[in-house]
């Protein structure tokens, strides 16, 4: 599998996902730069967290403008896979790819710490293979991550099934004490309708080597790109 993740000034996540993806999972992973528009021919792309262009107007607002996200929304319209991670999450709300937006967190501070999240649906290739029943320990790292949609668009989302992902305790009981950010309905990940494009606010990355002790988010990937097909 050849995976592009996109650098934009400003990511500090790259590198965390070019390790997991190429290291220890063993896939082809190559840097798609924000000033190019050549995605080199990936079978999948990956928007890694960070803090684009400084965050400035608000996360992901600049970034949607970087050259890379016409050949990233051309990839994507076209049933190319696309996985956006924190900052990448934000950047495809704001590039349209993806519905609804990340607000500041309701405490206004920066969230850094391990929380559960636990799949909503198996019906699409990000979550799969995974147990509905057992929750994974993820770390999030954000100020803005916050999710918020209107109701009558939350609404149609759970009926096409585009809530990827909540935030639970470790039982995996969806409640507000383990809503890190006040993200409405505790979602945590989502995707668009034809199920090719997926955003999640925790990092998956971080949680891939056995040395820091937690490869939770590695299912994550495997379950994605098992399914995958090179394209």
């Amino acid at each position: 599998m050849k995976i592009g993740v996109v650098v934009f000034p400003g990511s500090n996540c790259d590198h965390d996902t070019f390790y997991v993806l190429g290291d220890i999972m063993e896939h082809e992973v190559v840097e798609l730069w924000h000033k190019d528009r050549d995605i080199k021919d990936v079978d999948a792309i990956i928007l890694p967290g960070g803090f684009s262009y400084g965050d400035y107007l608000r996360s992901g607002a600049i970034a949607r403008f970087s050259p890379i996200l016409d050949s990233v929304i051309e990839f994507a319209n076209k049933g190319g896979f696309v996985f956006g991670i924190c900052n990448g999450f934000q950047v495809l709300c704001e590039a349209g790819l993806l519905p609804g937006a990340l607000l500041h967190n309701d405490n206004q501070k920066f969230v850094c710490k391990n929380i559960y999240i636990l799949p909503d649906n198996n019906d699409n290739i990000l979550t799969q293979d995974l147990d509905k029943q057992q929750p994974l320990k993820i770390p999030v790292a954000h100020g803005e991550g916050k999710y918020y949609a209107p109701k009558s668009t939350l609404q149609d989302m759970r009926m096409k099934g585009q809530i990827i992902f909540r935030y639970c305790n470790q039982y995996g009981e969806i409640t507000t004490e383990a809503n890190p950010n006040g993200s409405l309905e505790n979602i945590a990940g989502v995707c668009n309708k034809d199920k090719n494009v997926f955003g999640m606010m925790p990092h998956p990355e971080r949680a891939g080597d056995e040395t820091l002790g937690n490869t939770q988010g590695r299912a994550i990937f495997q379950s994605a790109f098992k399914h995958l097909l090179p394209r």
